[in-house]
């Protein structure tokens, strides 16, 4: 598949039922219904979601066995094979042997697209370690069939971070398609831009997408549009157009939830919010992750509503 790397794609949520034993599990049917769903929606000028993400910070992948990860990637596959779209999901680990398994290992079940977190460790690496734990990653992912998306997201999620001077030196390798940039700073896209014009960059908080696409970035990974996808997929048709005004507008519109995309319990809060739109807060779109507090949920189902009024003024919660 020749993957052009344009427009916004959804990070999915991994949705969960009970086992008879009374465990939670994945309801793979319900994960894909909702993939499938998001991916239908057009934009006020008809273009759709151009990736999907699965198994990513969203879908509960810190919580999955290795196993259960497969098996919902596998799953999530047939979807994006159905809408000729790209199937992403990231790898982490703690050494470059375990990291170049795990992409084996997802390059079998149909993932096109790898998207590669620095090392698990608490010290940091290296550059040299860095670079070298990336180059791994590449290699094997010629190997197999697939290509790798070097993924910065140092903020919400306390990764290490990699220097912009990494980035550009990744971004040169044959397997390396795209960069993953989940930071507000985006002056760092800026900077790789200028440096080669026809990188491809994609912006991973929600809150930052109008200013990602000024500095250069051609799309991003999306939270926010896994609950409202047409409004995502029509601020990406002004960003891409140049219409700031337009986009602006949607942009306001979201704040109030795109703000949880750049906070450490960003799953579970937009999670919550899927379940709030969904009305089905105490069904699949429960979660292996951390418990919110009361004051937590009011907080989170004040912003969706905020949002939801403010999308509705434009005509985009289809």
């Amino acid at each position: 598949m020749s993957i052009q790397w344009n427009g916004v794609m959804p990070a999915v949520f991994t949705w969960l039922k009970e086992s008879k034993s009374g465990a939670l599990e994945i309801d793979l049917d319900a994960t894909q219904k909702q993939a499938a769903d998001i991916l239908k929606v057009q934009g006020k000028s008809g273009s759709r979601m151009s990736g999907l993400v699965g198994s990513g910070t969203l879908g509960e992948n810190s919580y999955l066995s290795n196993n259960q990860r497969l098996s919902l990637l596998k799953s999530l596959s047939e979807v994006a094979k159905k809408y000729n779209v790209p199937l992403i999901s990231g790898a982490a680990a703690e050494t470059k042997e375990e990291l170049a398994k795990i992409i084996e290992g997802l390059a079998t079940v149909g993932v096109d697209t790898v998207m590669v977190m620095p090392p698990k460790t608490k010290a940091v690496p290296s550059e040299k370690e860095m670079y070298e734990y990336y180059a791994l990653s590449e290699a094997t992912a010629k190997d197999v069939g697939v290509t790798i998306m070097p993924y910065n997201n140092p903020d919400a999620a306390g990764y290490h971070s990699l220097s912009t001077e990494l980035l550009k030196r990744l971004s040169v390798l044959p397997m390396v398609t795209a960069l993953k940039i989940s930071t507000i700073d985006v002056s760092i896209i800026e900077t790789l831009m200028l440096e080669n014009k026809d990188l491809k960059v994609l912006a991973g908080v929600d809150t930052v997408t109008i200013y990602a696409g000024l500095a250069g970035a051609s799309g991003g990974i999306t939270g926010v549009g896994t609950i409202f996808p047409k409004a995502s997929v029509t601020m990406q048709e002004y960003v891409s157009n140049g219409q700031w005004t337009k986009a602006y507008e949607i942009s306001q519109a979201l704040n109030s939830l795109s703000y949880l995309d750049a906070q450490p319990l960003l799953m579970e809060y937009l999670k919550l919010a899927m379940g709030i739109h969904h009305n089905d807060v105490a069904g699949g779109l429960r979660t292996f992750g951390k418990k919110l507090t009361q004051q937590q949920i009011d907080d989170v189902r004040a912003r969706y509503i905020r949002a939801k009024e403010r999308l509705e003024v434009l005509d985009l919660l289809g």
